[in-house]
């Protein structure tokens, strides 16, 4: 099954504190009608600390039963216990995963040899593909370069989200993992940059609001008309530095709002909804870009 090109990591919606499922199906409907290449599901960017294990559940089987095989579907298993990621990864594996996510351990802040020894344990038990998420900003550790060469020897360790937004790093990880190991961007502002260096696509929030433009820049950069694919994305500069005006997922859930794809801007503590000093700002980029009227 084919990993590539731009995979949109979901936002969970709510309304009135509960998963909203009727805004979850036009979200999805409006990726698929918009050529999106794959979905993650409990990411961060679905709020995955705030879901319980059945919800999550419930989520996922959801986006399948929406989907129904048209692409593949990735779950975000990661947590920063070892044990639990093992259980979380079986029962993605039971759901009918195509994938999971595994996030680098956080707040434990473990050694590389920890680090390494996590993924490879977690590898173990499931038959599934791994994706490694190396997201320093959000766990204060990095999976290392080394552990990266000896973890993408690994049978089912497929790759890596890399969303440190170091191009050089990227850059060194696929020269030393070499072509079989999956590298796809976690950072939307460098994402094609990093696709222009030889980069296999990218797990976006950006895509949420121009998934067609997103396809399309992603498979630019991978075929060799980087320079035009570069030139192009700077229409969505202003946008982009307002979906990270605040905390992902807020930003992208207030612009989804005002699209009218889903029906409420909720999150659940300790998010909290988008500053309303920001909202002008945000619906001015949407206009620019043409999202919204």
């Amino acid at each position: 099954m084919k990993f590539e090109g731009v995979f949109t990591a979901l936002v969970t919606p709510y309304i009135s504190g509960d998963v909203d499922f009727t805004s979850l199906k036009q979200l999805i409907k409006h990726q698929l009608d918009n050529g999106i290449e794959g979905f993650v599901v409990n990411g961060t960017t679905g709020e995955s600390p705030a879901l319980t294990a059945s919800e999550s559940e419930a989520i996922f089987n959801f986006v399948k039963s929406e989907v129904s095989g048209q692409v593949p579907l990735v779950f975000g298993t990661g947590t920063n216990c070892t044990r639990s990621t093992i259980d979380r990864t079986k029962k993605a594996e039971e759901l009918g995963a195509d994938a999971v996510l595994v996030v680098t351990p956080y707040y434990n802040k473990p050694t590389q040899r920890g680090i390494t020894e996590h993924f490879r344990t977690v590898s173990e038990f499931t038959s599934l593909p791994v994706l490694l998420y190396n997201v320093p900003g959000r766990t204060q550790v990095r999976i290392e370069l080394e552990a990266l060469k000896e973890l993408s020897r690994r049978p089912n360790i497929m790759g890596v989200k890399d969303a440190t937004g170091d191009i050089d790093f990227a850059q060194q990880t696929l020269d030393e993992c070499g072509p079989g190991f999956l590298v796809t961007s976690g950072d939307d502002r460098t994402c094609v940059e990093l696709c222009a260096k030889g980069g296999h696509g990218v797990i976006s929030v950006c895509s949420h609001i121009f998934p067609k433009e997103m396809t399309h820049l992603i498979s630019e950069a991978r075929s060799g008309n980087s320079e035009k694919a570069l030139e192009e994305f700077k229409k969505y500069d202003q946008v982009l530095k307002m979906l990270y005006v605040e905390s992902n997922p807020i930003p992208v859930k207030a612009a989804l709002k005002m699209m009218g794809i889903i029906r409420s801007h909720e999150l659940r503590l300790p998010m909290t909804s988008l500053s309303e000093q920001y909202l002008p700002e945000l619906e001015t980029s949407l206009k620019e870009i043409g999202v919204l009227s």
